[in-house]
């Protein structure tokens, strides 16, 4: 007769520390979590991301077109907007890790998303500027601009609606997929560092689908179509991502105090305890970085009293969040290097040669199809031969460490802007040797695959640094503010995007004083983006230095084997 005691074994073996099922019960490792449910939640991700570059991709276009729009007024609303919707995930991942919860907030943001993006739809089917004339003809102007002005109130409206469901879904989304793997268990703790480079894959994947697909739909075919795609396949991502309830690991959440109120809490007594001297702490308790924290070990005079003094767990969950801070700052270059591909790069090529055959050439905007290519192209190497190679040499999980990897995601992304202007300096002698100096709107007799080696390496560098960074901020951050690291990943991004629409404008009134052609003259054959590579490349390679300078002197969080 078998023993009850050992068929129970095995199920307590199973079960997963830390984590509970949606009804709050224990989860086994063999019917939850792992790339079952992570496959249900990078659905709802690719879902949002081609939503999400569904519109953005075309923004520029839609506002000059049927809203009416200047050039310069469309570019500062798109980058504004882009900018909000990088930012906004801060406070997301604060109402998520501090209230709501990561499931509930994706739900609501969801939603909220999907709502957004139908107003949008709606306040397209409104009459536009081009609105077509009538027999009345003051009438229909009037009539026309009355609508113009609800149209534009309508969409800004939607357009920031769709920002603030992005704020709480983007943050929330990749940390509850990381979840679904145990880092304490060797299988999974490989597979967790797995997940974020199919992640990026996925998600490269459906921004490669919107730019083939959806911006043909919306310029040639109906604006209106052209938004309402989006908000069906949020809508049934949402729907496949509720699927997978039952298989989901939800984190549990002890009846401690919320992690930001500890957090502030270790830094008021630091401060309050800054005049005692540091030889009170006991030596073994004494933290190898960010010494001044320690001082939140004490009372103010000197006793540990209970009450007044945080532990060590708080202490070292403050230091965790602070030791991020030189990495973030020295990541912004990177920043806004990565805000050129969707700018200049696609004004570089609109000058070229863009004919596929006759009578049929590549969109510029379409140009950016080579980053999600090269993405799709080198996660794979990346995670089935490179991983392998290095960690027979290291030893290590993920081969090298995510510093390491970010670090050289980097360096690409500097010699990405060498090749960059290179290409440039060659466009433009070629236009001064066909003599198209002061003929912008004639085709540069220069093919726009020169453009393919600048694009590949954006995409690798994509590869490196930022999934590196989406792996670094989860995991570095203390396990409830996990929601919170994807935020500032994100928010290296929107702060890069105002840097580089602050470095632009700067650049432009500097060199194009007293009616010169500035470095991004409308002309781009008398313009001088070369410049502006070169200095992209230097700056690159200063900020390479001092994050190199940062991580060296980095500490990785204990639980981390990186």
């Amino acid at each position: 007769m078998s023993d009850p005691a050992a068929a129970e074994t095995p199920l307590l073996d199973d079960s997963v520390k830390g984590c509970l099922d949606f009804k709050g019960r224990p989860v086994h490792r063999s019917s939850s979590g792992g790339w079952t449910s992570a496959s249900f939640i990078i659905a709802v991700e690719v879902a949002e991301r081609f939503a999400y570059y569904g519109i953005s991709s075309n923004l520029i276009t839609y506002l000059t077109g049927p809203l009416g729009l200047s050039t310069a007024a469309a570019a500062a609303q798109v980058n504004a907007w882009s900018g909000v919707a990088t930012l906004l995930p801060l406070l997301g991942a604060f109402l998520a890790d501090s209230f709501l919860g990561r499931y509930r907030t994706i739900i609501l943001a969801s939603l909220v998303y999907i709502l957004g993006i139908g107003l949008l739809t709606l306040s397209a089917t409104l009459p536009s500027v081009t609105t077509s004339g009538a027999p009345n003809a003051d009438n229909v102007t009037l009539n026309t601009s009355s609508m113009l002005q609800y149209q534009v109130i309508l969409f800004f409206f939607s357009l920031y609606l769709v920002a603030f469901g992005q704020g709480g879904h983007k943050p929330c989304v990749q940390a509850f997929g990381a979840d679904q793997f145990d880092a304490e268990h060797p299988v999974e703790c490989k597979a967790k560092s797995s997940f974020f480079n199919w992640w990026y894959f996925s998600i490269a994947a459906g921004i490669l689908l919107t730019l083939l697909i959806l911006n043909y739909i919306q310029e040639n075919l109906s604006w209106v179509l052209g938004f309402a795609i989006p908000a069906i396949v949020m809508a049934v991502g949402l729907l496949v991502f509720v699927l997978g309830t039952m298989t989901y690991r939800f984190s549990v959440k002890g009846d401690e105090e919320s992690p930001f109120v500890r957090i502030g809490r270790v830094f008021i007594l630091a401060i309050r305890n800054r005049k005692i001297a540091s030889s009170a702490i006991a030596t073994e308790e004494s933290l190898k970085q960010f010494k001044f924290l320690d001082k939140a070990l004490l009372a103010p005079d000197s006793t540990m009293e209970q009450g007044k003094v945080c532990s060590m767990r708080e202490v070292e969950e403050a230091q965790a969040v602070l030791r991020l801070a030189p990495i973030w700052a020295t990541c912004l270059i990177y920043a806004v290097v990565f805000a050129q591909t969707s700018t200049l790069f696609t004004k570089q090529g609109a000058t070229m040669d863009r004919s596929i055959t006759r009578g049929i050439e590549i969109p510029a905007a379409t140009l950016q199809c080579f980053i999600s290519f090269s993405i799709l192209l080198f996660i794979p190497i990346y995670d089935r031969i490179v991983v392998p190679l290095a960690k027979a040499f290291t030893g290590k999980p993920g081969g090298i460490t995510m510093l390491q990897r970010i670090g050289t995601g980097i360096a690409v992304s500097a010699i990405a802007m060498v090749i960059a202007a290179l290409v440039e300096m060659k466009r433009l002698q070629t236009a001064r040797e066909h003599g198209l100096v002061d003929k912008p709107n004639v085709t540069v007799p220069m093919r726009v695959w020169w453009l393919v080696p600048q694009y590949s390496l954006c995409g690798l560098s994509d590869v490196l640094a930022i999934v590196g960074l989406q792996e670094f901020y989860y995991d570095q951050m203390p396990n409830e503010l996990r929601s919170i690291g994807i935020a500032l990943y994100l928010s290296i991004l929107g702060v890069g995007s105002f840097l580089s629409s602050f470095l632009i404008s700067v650049i432009e009134t500097v060199t194009g004083k007293d009616g010169r052609d500035s470095w991004f003259a409308d002309n781009l054959n008398r313009a001088h983006l070369d410049y502006f590579y070169w200095l992209l490349a230097a700056l690159s390679a200063l900020g390479l230095a001092l994050y190199v300078y940062s991580a060296r002197s980095y500490i990785y969080a204990r639980r981390s084997t990186s």
